[in-house]
């Protein structure tokens, strides 16, 4: 079977047999070196002044940026299901909380940002996804980062990067703190969760807030590669070995251009056998289609093609599907996914199979190299 969602992604073989090695205890000189070696990859992805791992899933790292950036009121933007989540998050811990809300294919627009926080002085910190992946769209965060910075500099910008982290490159310039998972572009089991940050960040979290989630414990401890808690040696361990590989393999640039190359061919091919890209500003981590027979398209994917790509959620449940462009995905797996597409819409009876799909993606792929 083809693991085809927006997260998980498949994790390769050579990091599956780095993590199923002897379990190593994290309080030991063998595994700082490892954490040391693991930090110094993760300062050249995220280009930040600082960088935490974090035992948690990509929502606790939410959590934690939230607690320990907003000491008043949180403006996060909800295009989808993940933006609504900075919401739920400020109001559970009694903050105060303004959102602007969209349709879940439509960016926010750095206008409505502005004016959100020319309305409200209360506004300290501001999340937004990157890649906003419940309807796969893109928003512009370094230009709305830009523009709040430059009506009041103290205001954090939280950006979930959590599938855009290693599939773009992301200007940090304005960003104080930049979210990431392992199980998306990183190629890890899920588990582990990742924040750059910017001094102005370090700053404003001085002794911290909360306990497991207080990322001034963690700072100090990372500093001294160790952690403040049980580290998931695993997944670091497995991270080490992504991160190696990537640079083994031409670096980070390639993988971006690379990514980039896969985003514009997916889209143009399953644009040219009839099917439409559901959001306005599309993210290259994912292509999302919206048709009338997502649920049968992707239930023929997996049970006849091998093919396993992620539904909708809430209103979205039946009407799209995701498939996933991150991580290093062979060629020939990819050209694979919009073949089978393809197949799936003849069995449906909606357009005869000519190979079209395929002809186009590597025609475009091709082109773009």
């Amino acid at each position: 079977m083809l693991l085809f969602t927006p997260g998980p992604t498949p994790v390769p073989q050579n990091v599956r047999n780095a993590m199923a090695d002897e379990t190593m205890h994290h309080r030991t000189p063998e595994f700082e070196a490892i954490f040391e070696k693991t930090r110094k990859h993760l300062f050249n992805l995220f280009k930040t002044d600082e960088v935490v791992m974090i035992a948690s899933s990509g929502t606790g790292a939410m959590e934690s940026a939230v607690i320990n950036l907003c000491h008043n009121t949180l403006l996060n933007v909800n295009s989808g299901k993940f933006g609504e989540r900075f919401g739920k998050i400020a109001q559970a811990h009694n903050l105060g909380s303004v959102e602007i809300k969209n349709e879940w294919d439509t960016p926010v627009n750095v206008e409505a940002v502005v004016e959100a926080v020319k309305n409200n002085s209360n506004i300290d910190a501001i999340a937004i996804q990157i890649s906003e992946s419940a309807g796969g769209l893109r928003h512009s965060v370094e230009e709305i980062a830009s523009a709040v910075k430059a009506i009041n500099p103290e205001i954090m910008i939280i950006a979930d990067g959590i599938t855009a982290v290693g599939v773009e490159k992301i200007d940090v310039t304005n960003i104080d703190c930049l979210i990431a998972g392992s199980q998306k572009a990183l190629m890890l089991p899920p588990g582990l969760a990742i924040l750059g940050l910017s001094n102005k960040a370090i700053q404003k979290i001085g002794s911290g807030k909360g306990y497991y989630l207080n990322l001034a414990s963690e700072i100090k401890k990372q500093k001294q590669n160790t952690t403040a808690y049980t580290a998931a040696t695993t997944l670091i361990i497995g991270l080490l070995e992504v991160l190696e590989t990537i640079e083994a393999d031409g670096g980070i640039e390639k993988l971006y251009n690379e990514t980039t190359l896969r985003a514009k061919a997916v889209r143009g091919a399953l644009e040219a056998i009839g099917l439409h890209s559901y959001p306005k500003n599309p993210a290259k981590s994912m292509t999302t289609i919206d048709d009338e027979n997502a649920s049968e398209i992707r239930k023929i994917l997996k049970e006849e093609y091998s093919v396993n790509v992620a539904g909708g959620q809430d209103h979205l449940k039946g009407k799209i599907f995701r498939i996933n462009q991150m991580g290093l995905i062979p060629v020939y797996e990819m050209a694979w996914v919009v073949n089978a597409v393809e197949l799936a819409l003849d069995k449906l009876n909606r357009r005869t199979y000519d190979g079209t799909a395929s002809k186009v993606f590597n025609q475009l792929f091709l082109e773009l190299v």
